[in-house]
């Protein structure tokens, strides 16, 4: 039988991690099989730009922390070896970071994920990955309306002209 004091710190792992949950922007689950110590290096550090985390928690626990969050559909997604993604501030550019990772690693796999309390499965996370990003987008939007503006200023400037040619 287990020990008390073993229990007594799993739940506060689990504990811990369902409050982590609770507060972030994106969680994904990852299978991480045939992944080298020098790549996940690097996916953690691209991560932390992100303001994200890179974890391996057992299974068992995070079924347990997501059934204390009310968050159910992911059991397949916690079969066989899983890594988290937390990102805490920010839910498009950690899903961005994880996508590209895995065109460039053939055997790093999204399983699912949770955005904003709303679970995902893998296909709706690279959809949402291949978004632009949220200035790009601002971008199209500032140049969308530039070319309205001029348009408006050159017709007014015309209609300037002809008054006084008039």
């Amino acid at each position: 039988m287990a020990n008390e004091k073993i229990i007594k710190q799993k739940q506060e792992e689990v504990k811990e991690l369902a409050e982590i949950i609770k507060n972030s922007k994106l969680v994904l689950f990852t299978d991480y099989r045939g992944i080298n110590v020098t790549d996940v290096t690097l996916l953690r550090k691209t991560l932390r730009q992100t303001n994200s985390e890179y974890k391996v928690i057992k299974n068992n626990i995070t079924r347990r922390a997501l059934q204390e969050c009310g968050i159910e559909g992911l059991d397949e997604a916690l079969l066989g070896p899983t890594a988290v993604i937390i990102g805490k501030e920010d839910y498009l550019e950690p899903a961005k970071a994880i996508y590209e990772f895995t065109k460039k690693n053939d055997f790093y796999k999204i399983k699912a994920g949770i955005v904003d309390g709303k679970v995902m499965s893998a296909e709706e996370i690279i959809t949402l990955a291949k978004l632009p990003s949220r200035e790009t987008l601002l971008s199209m939007l500032a140049g969308a309306l530039l070319g309205n503006i001029s348009k408006l200023a050159v017709a007014l400037d015309q209609v300037r002209v002809q008054k006084e040619n008039a």
